[in-house]
């Protein structure tokens, strides 16, 4: 499609086009999309994006994590830019939104604010993050985390693939982490803004057209490795054994009731196991599984986790068996900023937009910039609340009214 044709386009059928364009790059049969760091459909994505950076008159460059930008150019030569974005990489055959839109939307909004306003007098830039997910490596937020200096290289260094490929050799393959790239870093910002889907029913069960979130709730994520011994299945007694699926199935319902008495948005979710070897009448001898656990208060998560491991550790005993347990995420609860929060309002205020101040459950980058610079996430509904699923769904006029909130607030900002 020409760039003439592009510009005939109403902004519904420009997001609908690009939304569908993007999901492209690592679609499946199925409608899902797998885009995880650092692979050739990640690459293709960036690239490709980076080339309709440039349609749309936007500078773009990349930094040595693989971050992309696209930069507006605002008259005032001195200050911080503002910016906007989200995450380009998917979790395995996820959803076409997730990320992807936050990208997209900043896109449009650039794309709009230059064609209808001219060049800004804050400078504007749009963010197509990395990564986020972890979705290949054992580490999330790589993107904004690189920028911020919460992640660093040396942190990524023994980190490897399920096939075993590093994240070292991953990155340079993609051309990336060679120091060829500069790194801008958040002091380059004045605020973040991130436009996402809920990826939680609650905006389309109360009819709500956006969510502004105030505060990104705070989680852990940790490996749960048991160690046991393999036998035969059919000639050791059931005294004798130290059978690891034995104690990783008591730990996670050990989990499960604990939870229940907390309080009742506290979630816990074992949502992935590796069991080895693997084989029908053979007694495991390692089980490794996945622990999540999330909620706004930070001493809640620091409490639950404290007695639920000072009990695995005897469940594992009795069972002959032994532990190792590695925290691999510990992201804090997170307030977003105030001030962008009620610029938000005021606009949908004056609009008669309907809008839900709210906690959003699922970890974003904002969490990670959050930290640093002032930050905004606002959302729009997910149908059912569906999402890292090929079933994951926006209707393109909501994904619309994200944009047309995202393009008021740029322009309150910078123009």
């Amino acid at each position: 499609m020409v760039m003439e044709e592009k510009k005939k386009l109403t902004l519904v059928q420009q997001t609908a086009e690009m939304v569908e364009w993007l999901a492209s790059f690592g679609g499946s049969k199925s409608g899902g999309v797998t885009r995880l760091l650092y692979s050739e459909s990640w690459k293709l994505a960036q690239e490709a994006l980076k080339a309709r950076m440039e349609e749309a008159s936007l500078h773009a460059y990349y930094d040595d994590a693989g971050n992309l930008f696209g930069r507006l150019e605002g008259s005032q030569k001195e200050g911080r830019a503002i910016l906007t974005g989200s995450h380009i990489d998917t979790v395995v055959n996820g959803g076409k939104y997730d990320g992807a839109y936050g990208i997209i939307a900043g896109v449009l909004a650039l794309k709009y604010l230059h064609e209808h306003y001219g060049r800004p007098k804050k400078t504007i830039e749009v963010v197509s993050l990395c990564e986020e997910e972890g979705s290949r490596f054992p580490m999330t937020y790589w993107g904004s985390g690189s920028m911020t200096g919460l992640r660093s290289f040396d942190d990524v260094y023994l980190l490897k693939d399920q096939e075993g490929t590093t994240f070292i050799e991953a990155m340079e393959k993609s051309g990336f982490g060679k120091g060829k790239y500069q790194h801008p870093g958040t002091a380059h910002f004045d605020c973040f803004i991130e436009l996402h889907i809920e990826q939680g029913e609650v905006l389309e069960r109360e009819n709500k057209s956006i969510g502004v979130v105030s505060h990104i709730v705070g989680q852990r994520r940790y490996n749960v490795t048991v160690n046991g011994e393999s036998n035969h299945a059919g000639t050791t007694p059931m005294k004798w054994r130290k059978d690891a699926m034995n104690t990783a199935s008591a730990l996670i319902q050990v989990l499960m009731e604990k939870s229940k008495r907390m309080p009742a948005d506290l979630v816990v979710t074992v949502g992935q196991m590796i069991v080895e070897p693997n084989i029908p009448n053979v007694i495991p001898n390692k089980v490794t599984f996945s622990i999540d656990i999330r909620h706004s208060d930070s001493d809640i998560i620091q409490s639950f986790c404290q007695e639920a491991f000072e009990s695995f550790e005897g469940l594992a005993r009795e069972r002959g068996t032994s532990l190792d347990i590695h925290k691999w995420m510990d992201e804090q609860p997170i307030k977003m900023c105030e001030k962008l929060n009620e610029l938000s309002t005021t606009i949908l205020q004056t609009e008669g937009t309907s809008f839900k101040e709210m906690t959003s459950g699922a970890g974003h980058d904002s969490q990670v910039f959050g930290q640093f610079i002032p930050t905004s996430l606002l959302f729009v509904p997910s149908h059912k609340g569906i999402s890292h699923s090929p079933h994951e769904f926006t209707k393109t006029e909501d994904l619309e009214k994200g944009i047309n909130l995202l393009i008021k607030i740029l322009h309150k900002l910078a123009y």
